[in-house]
């Protein structure tokens, strides 16, 4: 639509919403009300913040039902999966809210005779955040409610595919009483999130999304003293020991792979799997692969639904074409998913083996379901397989050898490491990134800092 957008489904191509672009009048007057509200949130106290956000979530909570399906109309995430994004919300939320009076209390430092010193935790001003269209409740949390708690404004700026995310936030908020101007939502251009980040109301801007734009980000705030924290991709790997838990492993990781239709920047893309094991691990992880069900993610039998876009799928089928040409085998048939047709997102899972590094579904990123695995002589292999890549966002091992494994993660390059888990994240930890997948911190009490400056205070008794 001109002057505006259209949300496609990729269940079938309706139009989920159509949303006009915000005028650059109402940008500005967005600005200012933020800046405004803030003036005065700042000086509420940390209680009333906290009664304000947990009511907000309560709002979410409470229509679970309603905002999954529209979820999956927007993405086309299987209806069955959906309500789990308001479960993770929910705890990421809750737990940011029940920290935040001891993540934001002053510094102290040893007394001094005759001095009072101490360091404030002080609200940036207005956080943008700029929010994407895969996890849309789960990434925009991250930073809004913390952010809030800290006595900051928000404004939000969704993706295009999952606008009634944005407006879900906004109804909840305002429900929950929060002071209007405090929260706000934008719909807008690249070019006027561009001016918005160069705005001199904006302190703080947290963006999740892809490489490519994390640039853009770092483009627009280049003329201004202020941070940006960007999670940006992933390419994540997992390591299957010779003593793993073969089961337990496959049934972790092809979840992880697949899950979401591998639209996870924490998914599982590249497995790496002990000799020992090689053949039981692939043997078994097809097998559960071909017991997916690709379809209509409206039906509640349907765990695997379409990718995002008709694009993505394109994107998804070159990496396996080119693997392929290089001498990869495609294990999965995908005549056996009867959804699955070319020219339309809906795209069968693929299991690759005799992969290697000079093929890029090893090494690009795939955001789709299709995941390689290779054969490791040992732990050094395998470490040295999983740091070869451009991303490091997260990466897991999968053994008995609690000792093993921790020596390990020392040595992989990522922001966070699991053993016997992945594609999770736990508010308690930094939520955080290296090399190309980013930059800066959300969730745990680290996240705070960067949504808050320090002041020192330092104070001469008479």
């Amino acid at each position: 639509m001109a002057n505006g957008f259209s949300t496609i489904s990729p269940i079938d191509g309706r139009v989920v919403a159509e949303r006009p672009f915000s005028s650059d009048v109402d940008l500005a007057s967005a600005l200012r009300q933020a800046a405004e509200a803030q003036s005065s949130w700042r000086d509420v106290p940390l209680g009333q913040r906290a009664q304000a956000c947990e009511a907000f979530v309560d709002a979410m909570v409470a229509n679970t039902a309603s905002i999954a399906e529209e979820l999956t109309l927007q993405i086309g995430r299987p209806i069955a999966q959906s309500p789990s994004e308001l479960r993770g919300f929910e705890e990421r939320a809750r737990h940011m809210i029940a920290i935040a009076d001891a993540a934001l209390e002053p510094v102290t430092p040893d007394d001094k005779s005759g001095f009072r010193r101490f360091i404030r935790r002080e609200p940036l001003g207005v956080v943008l955040t700029l929010a994407p269209w895969n996890y849309p409740l789960l990434t925009a949390v991250n930073s809004i409610v913390p952010a809030l708690m800290a006595g900051n404004a928000v404004i939000l700026k969704h993706s295009a595919q999952t606008p009634l995310c944005a407006e879900r936030f906004a109804q909840a908020f305002e429900q929950a009483g929060l002071p209007s101007g405090v929260f706000q939502f934008v719909h807008c251009t690249h070019e006027q999130t561009a001016r918005l980040i160069a705005s001199p109301e904006v302190a703080f801007v947290a963006f999740t999304g892809s490489v490519e734009g994390g640039h853009a980000v770092q483009r627009a705030a280049a003329s201004r003293f202020i941070a940006t924290g960007l999670e940006l991709g992933g390419k994540d790997p997992a390591y299957v020991r010779a003593d793993a838990d073969l089961s337990f492993a496959i049934e972790n990781l092809v979840d992880g792979a697949f899950y979401n239709s591998g639209q996870s920047c924490c998914g599982i893309e590249r497995i790496y799997v002990h000799h020992s094991l090689f053949d039981a691990f692939v043997e078994g992880a097809v097998a559960l692969t071909r017991q997916y069900r690709l379809g209509n993610p409206l039906d509640p039998q349907t765990n695997l639904g379409p990718v995002v876009r008709t694009s993505a799928a394109e994107h998804v089928r070159s990496q396996v074409a080119e693997a392929k040409a290089k001498g990869a085998r495609a294990l999965i048939d995908a005549s056996g998913f009867e959804a699955a047709k070319d020219g339309t997102p809906y795209l069968a899972p693929q299991v690759l083996v005799d992969v290697d590094h000079t093929m890029r579904v090893m090494t690009e990123e795939s955001f789709g379901p299709v995941v390689g695995i290779m054969s490791v002589a040992d732990d050094d292999e395998a470490v040295r397989l999983m740091n070869d890549s451009v991303y490091g966002l997260t990466a897991s091992v999968w053994t008995k050898d609690v000792d093993a494994a921790q020596a390990l993660g020392a040595r992989v390059e990522t922001g966070t490491w699991f053993m016997n888990r992945c594609d999770y994240l736990d508010p308690a930890l930094a939520w955080t990134g290296v090399k190309d997948s980013g930059r800066g911190c959300t969730l745990s009490s680290v996240g705070y800092e960067s949504l808050t400056r320090p002041k020192s205070f330092h104070l001469r008794l008479p």
